[in-house]
Parts: C-alpha cells; sequence; structure tokens
C-alpha cells in the first residue's frame, strides 16, 4: 500500500527529513523548496549518507527560482542533532536502503522519490544546469502533489 505522504493525504506532519547520497544537490534542494512551500511549524531538515561538498550549481538554480540554500556545509546522519522525524523522504538509492537500516525500530515512514544525479551531465555550462534545473523541478512538482494539498496544508501518513 502507498503512504499517504506518497499519494498526498493525510494530517500536517510535524518534521520531515530529506535524504541523499552526500546533501549537496538533491537534499538540500528538496529542503528549500519544502521550506518554502510548506507551512513554517513544519520542521524541515536534510542530511546525506556520506560527507559532500557544497555544489555551486544548486545555488545557481535555486536563486534562480528565489530561493538559496541554507548557507551551511552539508551534513550526514551523524551530524543530526534531532533524529525524531514524522516522515524520511529519500532522494537516491543508497540514502533509501540507509534509511530503511536507520528506521528499522522506529516508527518513521520512509519514502523514496528517486531523483536523477545531474553531477552525471555533461556538455556546456547551460546544459549542465538543465540538469540541475530538472532536479529541482521534479521536486518542486513532487512536494506541491505529495506533501502540500491544494489549500496549502502539508500533510503526512495518518
Amino acid at each position: 500500500m502507498e503512504s499517504p505522504v506518497a499519494a498526498g493525504s493525510g494530517k500536517i506532519p510535524g518534521a520531515i527529513l530529506f535524504m541523499c547520497g552526500m546533501n549537496a544537490i538533491r537534499s538540500p534542494m528538496a529542503e528549500a523548496i519544502a521550506r518554502r512551500l510548506l507551512p513554517p511549524g513544519i520542521y524541515v531538515n536534510s542530511v546525506g549518507v556520506r560527507a559532500g561538498e557544497r555544489d555551486p550549481f544548486v545555488d545557481t538554480v535555486l536563486e534562480e527560482i528565489g530561493l538559496v540554500v541554507l548557507r551551511r556545509q552539508p551534513q550526514t546522519l551523524e551530524e543530526l542533532e534531532d533524529d525524531f522525524f514524522d516522515v524520511i523522504i529519500t532522494l537516491s538509492p543508497e540514502a533509501h536502503h540507509a534509511a530503511l537500516e536507520l528506521t528499522r525500530s522506529k516508527a518513521v515512514d520512509v519514502v523514496y522519490w528517486p531523483m536523477p544525479d545531474p553531477t552525471v551531465a555533461t556538455g556546456t555550462r547551460e546544459q549542465i544546469l538543465d540538469a540541475y534545473r530538472e532536479v529541482r523541478d521534479r521536486l518542486i512538482g513532487l512536494i506541491e502533489s505529495r506533501l502540500v494539498r491544494r489549500d496549502g496544508i502539508a500533510v503526512q501518513p495518518a
């Protein structure tokens, strides 16, 4: 059965964690977008399975839509100060596996939203940016359709 977060129905979540491989591209994008689209009372954070470095293309494609990634460095699961989340949304296979292991004995929903890795894009700077824009736009669509109802209220599993 599909999770209500995946389907876009349910109650307001208290906390959402986005997780990818290195917390450098996909999960910080998702965090910034969710912070913009979800009500301010919802705690949103992001982490990576492994340590990563900030990616300047992320800043570029988010600035195009008026968003800025927090000026902090990418963080790993071990660096999380708070590990209580209502839902963990994983954006890469590695992150999904790690989240399932992490939540084995916890009542936390883990939802997988597979995202392409834009770092594999080649070509001109504009072609590479297009790969990052594709990830950004897919995240916007998923967050809007699966976490935000039409009345603007965020949702989580019942």
